[in-house]
This record gives structure tokens, sequence and C-alpha cells, in this order.
């Protein structure tokens, strides 16, 4: 579960409510706390949070961590190392779809898992996953307006996803 700090987007929440909601987290769900920050103070608020994983920026350095890191590019990016994951998206949490020649690309070259997101809706779900990336990461494509799910377009992307091959 996505859990967005140190954020302009609507669903960011404060560094203190996400320790709380990764307390919360049940042993089967693990929490990742997704972030645009480039300020290493920042970072280190966050890994002081001691979350499973972290999502940063493709060239953010990270002082040595327990968590998985996992690094968003985009067009024209490549990660940096160390990294466990790559996460597919140029939209950045805004609902822009994904690039797909660049996500074929990456899908094709990438030693790692790969998530895609991006422009994820209930409708496109099952398109974006014939791509066959590791996972998909919705956000905005399940909202009734900026930063709140509605439960009907999240059972909706989970029901289109259960029916993928």
């Amino acid at each position: 579960m996505g859990i967005v700090v140190f954020s302009d987007s609507p669903r960011s929440v404060a560094v203190e409510r996400a320790g709380e909601i990764l307390d919360q987290l049940g042993p089967f769900t693990t929490g990742v706390c997704v972030t645009a920050t480039k300020d290493g103070e920042e970072i280190d608020e966050i890994l002081a949070l001691r979350p499973p994983a972290v999502q940063v920026r493709a060239e953010i350095s990270l002082p040595r961590t327990r968590a998985r890191v996992l690094r968003m590019i985009s067009p024209g990016q490549r990660p940096s190392y160390p990294c466990d994951a790559v996460v597919i998206d140029s939209s950045r949490g805004r609902g822009q779809p994904f690039d797909r020649d660049f996500a074929r690309q990456v899908l094709a070259n990438c030693p790692l898992p790969a998530i895609l997101a991006g422009g994820l809706t209930p409708e496109n779900a099952n398109a974006a996953a014939t791509l066959g990336p590791y996972a998909l990461d919705v956000a905005s494509g399940v909202e009734s307006r900026p930063g709140v799910k509605d439960p009907r377009l999240v059972r909706a992307f989970i029901g289109a996803c259960r029916r993928l091959p």
C-alpha cells in the first residue's frame, strides 16, 4: 500500500501520519512510502519510520537502508542503483497515461521487477497488463476526486485485474 509523503500530491500525508498508517497495516500488507522529495533530511525522516519499502525518484541517492527501494523512471531516465524494482511512471500521480513504447522498452530490458503506473483505470487495466509488468500501480484512476478513493472504482479495477489470464 502506497503512502505518499513529502509531496505536493493531494494524497500526501504528514510523515507522522505515515508512521501511524504503517503501524496499522496487517502482516501481509506491505507499506511503501512514496515520495517526490529530493531533500536528504526528508528522506531521513521517511527512513526513520522503517518502512518495508520506499519509492523515490530515479536519481535520488539513499543512505544504506533495509527498506526495499523502488525507483520511478520516465522516458529518458535510467534508475540509479541499488534498487529492488522500477516504477515506470511519467505521470507522477497526475493520471496521465503511461508511454506505451517506453514501457515496452523498459519491460523488455530491465532485469528487475517493473511496475507500470500512470493513467491506469478499470477500463485500461487489462491492456496495460498485456505488456507484462510485474504489477500495476493505480491511484488517480480509482478516485472520485483528487486524493479520494472511490470504492466502486477500486473494486472495478481489482475485478479487471482478476480477469487477466
